[in-house]
């Protein structure tokens, strides 16, 4: 009767340790569509990456926002970043993206580090991406404005937790970080952001 009780009592415990219900990260198949609709200003919110240079960077990201403009062809895209990293607020405007519509990546190239990512279904004001680094699994989420509801904060946790990220690997931004814009003056001694 004893190790009956045990296994009863212990049962409300395993269940409550069971891991999330892991949805599969869906990817978008690019159509004529898909691109226009990344175009515009984005604002970084989370990010977890196993690959070493982007998991350097996201320890020292405190804020980031970032625009997607057309290319000089339909296969890429400039991009315009703002970020504080530590204390220092940077701009980055000699950034491009290259769109693979044959098999719906993207890739980005900068100081001699490639990295591509996945672009996952979501809704049209979210901007998931599946990093796809040798390997290593990472994943970020970005939004059209800085307030993203909890639910879908919660999801995108549970998401990290699928992937195998624990909550010390989990780094969000805050909006109390976010660099002045270029001629912008904030009267708190920050100046304005240095160009990269």
């Amino acid at each position: 009767m004893l190790p009956s009780l045990a296994l009863l009592l212990a049962l409300p415990l395993a269940l409550a340790t069971e891991p999330p219900t892991c949805a599969p990260l869906v990817p978008v198949t690019f159509d004529n569509t898909t691109i226009p609709g990344l175009l515009g200003h984005w604002v970084y919110i989370a990010g977890s990456s196993k690959y070493p240079p982007h998991l350097v960077e996201l320890k020292e990201l405190k804020h980031a926002t970032f625009s997607f403009y057309p290319g000089s062809h339909k296969d890429e895209l400039n991009v315009t970043e703002i970020m504080r990293m530590n204390e220092t607020c940077v701009v980055r405007n000699t950034s491009k993206i290259h769109v693979f519509w044959e098999n719906s990546t993207l890739a980005h190239v900068e100081d001699n580090v490639m990295s591509t990512a996945k672009l996952i279904q979501t809704d049209k004001d979210l901007l998931i991406l599946n990093h796809l680094n040798s390997g290593f699994p990472g994943l970020s989420l970005s939004a059209r404005t800085p307030n993203v509801s909890k639910e879908r904060l919660e999801e995108f946790r549970a998401q990290l937790h699928c992937l195998g990220f624990t909550d010390d690997e989990m780094f969000f931004t805050s909006e109390k970080d976010a660099c002045p814009l270029p001629g912008e003056k904030t009267g708190e001694g920050d100046t304005e952001p240095h160009l990269e």
